[in-house]
């Protein structure tokens, strides 16, 4: 029984290819058939493969249009036309596309400008071919492009690259760049996958069109300047929440009591607990410059390291205080009887008050009382009082003077704590409008 291929009908189908040289016309008639059922198609245009390494015109003195297309996925369209290759779909069984390996065609030598990595692309791609001679190219790439990157502001960061699409080889007497799709086309396409994928928000897609001059060539070029904007929330999840919850805690520590000692190795827990946080999201930051957000961490570790440094020189001078209080400077005293005043009158006014109702000089008018570690620690000059009834008027206005210098002492180290939590508080607020400002523009 012969087989089945022997009974099926042949078509010869005819591809003319009209190959016009420099001064001459060439016509080709090749016989085309089994067109499309066989894989034959590749012999029918070996004419025009043989010709791949010259630019495919019917005139040199006619530049060849390129159209450039692009997404943010890294996909690099391109698109131009072959004159050489033409064929009737009605003769070639409706057959109105092919798709041909790109080592037998001409390529046009499109690059990137910015571009500074060895080009990865996968060898062996194919262009598909239409009836008409158009030829699309799509080439996946990953292009790693120069970017001049301002991260002040980062995570809260906007940056504009630039993507500069030229040639090598061809001027524009050979090759101009066109669009085959409109800027905003291209900006909504990659908007969509942009917004799926990475970190960064595609905000708009600008172009340009200038000449590139080099020597006296000149060649076509296509600028497109990308606006992007990073996505924050991962940042402030990871950075800037446990930052605040730390600091945050800090200032609450002021609530514990500076003289019952154990202040001081709470807040060195938190510093060492702060600086492992740093070292942990140390890979998050960006490598290069200041960002606004390292400055916000160095002022978060310079706070909690001036507080524990406040807890250790107050708990000192209580524990100095309830022994043998060091007397007290003049103009500090003068700025207690100011701070702690609520008229805030003079503190000369304040004096002469005192003294007019027979008060010691370092009375502080509404202080108050000592602390309780005080009371429990009466000093040996207090002890030997108590024992003798007869004791002299100026002993016990000797004793009366300690007593009220040590609640001066007191009452600076109650003015310290809270002139540095109101600190903390204006820093906090400060940094959270700062952020939800930055977040909102």
């Amino acid at each position: 029984m012969e087989g089945s291929w022997f009974h099926k009908e042949r078509f010869l189908l005819f591809l003319a290819l009209g190959l016009l040289l420099q001064g001459r016309g060439s016509t080709f008639i090749i016989n085309c058939s089994g067109f499309g059922q066989h894989g034959g198609y590749p012999t029918v245009l070996d004419s025009v493969f043989e010709r791949k390494a010259f630019r495919p015109v019917t005139n040199f003195s006619i530049p060849t249009l390129v159209n450039i297309s692009f997404t943010m996925s890294a996909i690099l369209d391109v698109v131009w036309d072959n004159p050489f290759i033409r064929w009737n779909p009605e003769e070639c069984e409706g057959i109105t596309k092919i798709s041909v390996a790109t080592k037998n065609l001409w390529l046009p030598d499109i690059f990137i400008v910015e571009f500074m990595n060895v080009d990865k692309t996968p060898k062996g791609l194919t262009a598909y071919v239409s009836n008409e001679g158009r030829i699309r190219y799509k080439k996946p790439m990953k292009v790693t492009s120069i970017c001049n990157l301002d991260i002040f502001y980062f995570p809260f960061d906007q940056q504009n690259c630039t993507l500069t699409f030229s040639s090598f080889l061809y001027t524009v007497e050979n090759m101009l760049l066109g669009m085959e799709k409109e800027v905003w086309e291209i900006a909504d396409t990659s908007r969509d996958i942009v917004q799926t994928h990475g970190e960064w928000e595609l905000l708009g897609i600008n172009k340009a069109t200038p000449k590139m001059s080099v020597g006296t060539s000149l060649y076509d070029q296509i600028m497109f300047y990308v606006a992007i904007r990073r996505r924050p929330r991962l940042y402030i999840i990871n950075l800037l929440v446990p930052s605040g919850f730390l600091v945050a805690i800090d200032a609450l520590s002021f609530y514990l009591p500076a003289e019952s000692g154990n202040r001081a190795p709470f807040k060195i827990t938190l510093l060492l607990g702060y600086n492992v946080f740093l070292l942990m999201m140390n890979e998050l930051l960006p490598t290069n410059g200041t960002p606004l957000i390292s400055v916000y961490f160095a002022l978060c570790l310079s706070l909690m390291v001036v507080s524990l440094l406040e807890t250790i020189f107050i708990t000192y001078l209580l524990h100095l205080a309830t022994s043998q209080p060091p007397p007290m400077p003049q103009w500090l005293h003068s700025l207690i009887l100011y701070c702690t005043s609520p008229t805030k009158c003079c503190p000369t006014a304040l004096q002469k008050r005192n003294k007019a109702m027979g008060l010691p000089p370092a009375h502080l008018p509404g202080v108050k009382e000592p602390v309780e570690l005080v009371g429990k620690m009466p000093g040996p000059r207090e002890t030997e009082l108590n024992g003798c009834p007869g004791s002299t008027k100026a002993q016990q206005e000797d004793e009366t003077q300690k007593q009220h210098l040590v609640d001066l002492w007191v009452q600076f180290s109650h003015m310290m704590d809270t002139l540095l939590f109101r600190l903390y508080l204006l820093f906090m607020t400060t940094s959270v409008v700062t952020v939800i400002v930055l977040w909102n523009t």
